[in-house]
């Protein structure tokens, strides 16, 4: 899988680079004569117009093999069905792509037309070989051609167009000899023209044992999923009476469950503005992301990036990771609020491995799932030019570093993570492993824990300073040391700290009524609306005027926003939970989140899974604009919902309810929930991440009578 948390800030920071082109004198012969050359398949079905054996074969090769005269023999009848005007050869020429227009203007790729390209099969004589199109996207320009001060990002690209038998090494030597002679142009040994990974066929590779598998496992799940809800639509009039295992797999019963709205009148101590919270941090994920993958799309106007860089509004899509503090936020409120309670209920006994493994059979099911699809599914779902390169990235990384993701470690153990989005996890995971140790001092210390934990938070926040300082460790440039502050547990547990000891102070005062005056409120207010805006403007002024942050400035930035960031948002829980919220907590706690709120999970974890694979199947340029920003975002965050909805009745629930069945005896899980004697609280505490700048975090709340 791609990295997309960074690429984007690494993509708008050498978008400076376009901007040397305003006023500074170009080196445009090359393009220039490359400008008055025919269309490139022309050109090429000119010059290979009597190719032979010695056009294909590699310098270090001495004889031919079957497979370059394989290639010979189908660009020969290429160049003889051009010839005669065969529909299937002229296809092929026409399929491929030419000089993008507005290459000044960031234009650097032309796809082409891929589907024309891959239809092409013609059979040969009467046998039954058939000779196929092979699409592949090549550098025409490499990223230093043009000189002067408009340095390219990437190479220039267009689409061409091959028989199959045809090797991406072959091709990459036609398409050097072409321009050698054309344009004077010697290139460069190590520059591949043609990339392997760049190229596709119609035909599809048959599906191994794990892919299988994976459709195998799903279908099983989709028939219990229709027995047991014909069962309970049919058969069972009384939901009471509804057996265990066909109530587990319903879709009838689950959907029930899932758009169930919760009252909060029943209930004081529900925090009914979290799932607010949690559905705006999950769209603002998944807005953000979809702003990133914009950015990765064959936009035709990169140069407008420059200006976007600077604005105002683009603060609000890189400060997307500001949502990964709010989960982490969040976490430590609910562990907290449900832990202590637990520990008084218990008189201070928890049972610490009965958490942990409640705690990963709750998260690893829809992880391991989306693991297979994004290994097995993805490369198989769809096609376009940008679709191989995307797939094989996912498959490579994830076949390499998938047991890392099921440990909940890839933080650490690895810089190529399977499902990159996937970190939060595991750093959520790890400071909830250390939960237990914080909520036995909190419970039998109080006060004097309170203070440590805080000495704790402060040398954390120390550490993260120093090295970024020391090291020279900066999240605006794309190195090491860019894991060492972004993904590290002890480098992200300021706000899950800060989460941790509001939930103590709502603990210890559950049962305090506030008399606030109107200026304490507004007062209040105007603090964390400071302390937001703060967060999210303070470096405006740098990135609008084009300069870099100092990096002693960057690490007080970074390290002061990841603790005043968690301050604001606990005031407006507080504002909220004791009736301060005014329009703010009407709006939070609205009943209509909660769906999306029980959701949230699967939606974090298969946003990525939407847009990548919409992404990849692009068959034609973009343009880059906010607008259309929001134009992908609605169709992907839509798709997603449907996604995570089919993913939440097929295995989240399922799994949940067979973790309830086997774990009959377990205490409930992290909810801010003090349950009336009168009912029981089941809590199913799922916790996702972010796509680099921001993840997201599930709390279930579902009580059964």
């Amino acid at each position: 899988m791609l990295k997309i948390q960074f690429y984007f800030l690494v993509l708008c920071g050498s978008a400076f680079a376009f901007g040397k082109a305003n006023g500074e004198p170009l080196n445009i012969e090359r393009p220039q004569r490359l400008m008055q050359l025919r269309h490139l398949a022309v050109e090429f079905a000119d010059y290979y117009r009597n190719i032979t054996i010695r056009d294909v074969l590699s310098p270090t090769a001495k004889l031919p093999n079957q497979q370059d005269l394989q290639c010979v023999e189908d660009l020969a009848k290429l160049s003889q069905g051009l010839q005669t005007g065969s529909l299937w050869a002229l296809r092929m020429i026409d399929s491929w792509g030419r000089l993008p227009a507005g290459l000044l203007h960031g234009n650097l790729q032309d796809l082409g037309n891929f589907d024309e390209c891959v239809r092409v099969d013609h059979p040969v004589g009467n046998t039954d070989y058939h000779l196929r199109g092979k699409y592949c996207l090549a550098k025409i320009i490499p990223g230093s051609l043009l000189g002067g001060g408009l340095v390219l990002t990437s190479s220039v690209k267009t689409a061409v167009c091959f028989p199959a038998s045809c090797t991406a090494a072959q091709m990459d030597l036609l398409l050097r000899q072409l321009f050698q002679q054309l344009l004077n142009l010697e290139l460069n040994t190590d520059t591949q023209l043609i990339n392997a990974s760049g190229c596709d066929t119609a035909e599809q590779e048959p599906l191994d044992g794990l892919a299988i598998f994976t459709i195998v496992l799903s279908g099983v799940f989709v028939v219990a999923l229709l027995l047991a809800t014909c069962y309970d639509y049919f058969l069972c009039q009384d939901q009471q009476q509804l057996p265990a295992l066909v109530k587990i797999f319903s879709a009838r019963a689950n959907s029930r469950s899932l758009f169930r709205l919760v009252d909060s009148k029943s209930n004081p101590n529900v925090i009914d503005c979290l799932h607010g919270i949690r559905c705006l941090s999950l769209i603002w994920v998944v807005y953000g992301h979809d702003a990133m993958i914009q950015s990765l799309a064959p936009n035709i106007n990169l140069v407008d990036i420059l200006p976007w860089y600077r604005s105002a509004y683009s603060m609000f899509i890189f400060h997307a990771l500001f949502s990964v503090d709010t989960f982490f936020f969040l976490s430590g409120l609910l562990v907290v609020l449900v832990g202590l309670r637990s520990l008084e209920r218990s008189k201070g006994k928890l049972n610490v491995p009965l958490m942990y493994l409640h705690r990963y059979l709750r998260l690893t099911p829809v992880l391991a799932i989306a693991i297979l699809f994004f290994m097995r599914i993805l490369p198989i779902l769809g096609s376009g030019p940008l679709h191989k390169g995307l797939s094989e990235s996912s498959v490579a990384v994830c076949e390499e570093n998938w047991f890392f993701t099921l440990l909940y470690v890839q933080n650490y153990a690895t810089s190529n993570m399977c499902l990159s989005h996937s970190w939060y996890l595991g750093v959520d995971m790890q400071l909830y492993i250390i939960a237990p140790l914080l909520l036995f001092g909190l419970y039998k210390w109080g006060r004097k824990a309170v203070a440590g934990i805080v000495v704790v938070m402060l040398l954390l926040a120390a550490c993260l300073f120093s090295m970024m300082v020391v090291k020279d460790y900066s999240i605006a440039r794309a190195n090491d040391g860019i894991n060492k502050i972004y993904f590290t547990t002890h480098t992200r547990a300021s706000p899950w700290i800060v989460g941790l000891l509001f939930g103590y102070y709502l603990h210890v005062n559950r049962n305090k009524n506030f008399k606030l005056n109107r200026l304490t409120v507004w007062l209040g207010w105007l603090a964390s609306l400071v302390l937001i805006f703060t967060c999210m403007f303070a470096v405006y002024p740098y990135q609008a005027n084009g300069n870099r942050l100092p990096i002693v400035n960057e690490a007080f930035y970074v390290t002061l926003t990841r603790i005043a960031w968690p301050v604001a948002l606990a005031w407006v829980v507080f504002a909220c939970k004791y009736g301060y919220g005014g329009m703010a907590n009407s709006f939070l706690s609205s009943p209509l989140w909660q769906p999306l709120s029980k959701l949230s999970y699967s939606a974090y974890i298969w946003h990525a899974f939407i847009e990548i694979h919409n992404l990849s199947i692009t068959r034609t340029n973009t343009y880059f604009s906010d607008y259309q920003v929001m134009l992908r975002f609605w169709h992907d965050f839509g798709f997603t919902i449907l996604l995570s909805y089919a993913i939440y009745i097929l295995f989240e629930a399922p799994f949940a309810g067979l973790e309830m069945l086997l774990l009959p005896n377990r205490r409930p899980s992290p909810e801010p929930v003090e349950a009336p004697s009168t009912s029981k609280i089941t809590i199913a505490q799922l916790v996702p991440s972010l796509i680099e700048h921001g993840p997201q975090m599930e709390q279930k709340i579902a009580p059964i009578s």
